[in-house]
């Protein structure tokens, strides 16, 4: 499969491009993208991977499905595009993120910058159809995301994995807590940020395990 990626993406991730759930994944989406609107752009369904590299992975967290409201996906979990209105669990994190490290609640919603230092926002399936959340779930892109989470399990050490509410920590269940700090909570949804996502101190606690592993924090 000719997907455009990362080249250190794409070196550890050829063995799934090579399968064929995901030759079937691909028509799957190509089809979608044809016969109407889709999320993010196709340009961006792998951002997250452009963006972050492999070799430059510090801290992955893991979302569900991208955003199918207009303008908001680009390729990164919670994250929405600038100019785009917060979504109420972004809201939240930006909270928690001002009680724990007091830093100011931004103006954009535009996560790029954690990207950037080595955050992989993963979103557990990459596309969306418009105005239908879950509408590409049981296609394939579960097979190829847990594969990622798999082999960065496997071949790092010391990377921080952030799993919020029991979908993300059910596809985080095989990360070995001997290699890799790994931070759960209730998710930031409004229905569940006060049962114990508000006070976690999650953005603290990885950069100082981050630090102690001698990497660089993440200015959050």
């Amino acid at each position: 499969m000719n997907v455009n990626i990362e080249p250190t993406w794409q070196q550890v991730l050829q063995e799934e491009f090579d399968k064929p759930y995901f030759e079937q994944l691909t028509t799957f989406v190509r089809q979608e993208y044809a016969a109407g609107t889709c999320y993010p752009p196709g340009r961006l369904i792998f951002n997250a991977f452009n963006l972050c590299p492999f070799n430059k992975v510090k801290v992955v967290l893991i979302g569900q499905d991208p955003y199918h409201g207009p303008g908001q996906a680009h390729g990164l979990c919670f994250s929405v595009n600038d100019g785009v209105q917060f979504p109420p669990s972004l809201r939240n994190i930006f909270k928690e993120i001002n009680d724990d490290l007091g830093v100011e609640i931004p103006f954009s919603g535009n996560l790029t910058r954690w990207a950037q230092q080595g955050v992989l926002l993963l979103n557990a399936t990459l596309t969306v159809r418009a105005h239908q959340a879950g509408s590409h779930q049981g296609k394939g892109w579960e097979q190829f995301t847990d594969a990622v989470i798999r082999i960065l399990n496997e071949r790092c050490n010391n990377l921080v994995f952030i799993l919020w509410g029991s979908y993300a920590q059910k596809k985080g269940a095989i990360v070995d807590r001997s290699r890799h700090l790994v931070l759960t909570s209730v998710h930031p949804s409004p229905l569940s940020a006060h049962a114990g996502f508000f006070g976690n101190h999650h953005f603290s606690k990885a950069n100082a395990y981050l630090q102690q592993n001698g990497v660089d924090a993440i200015e959050w």
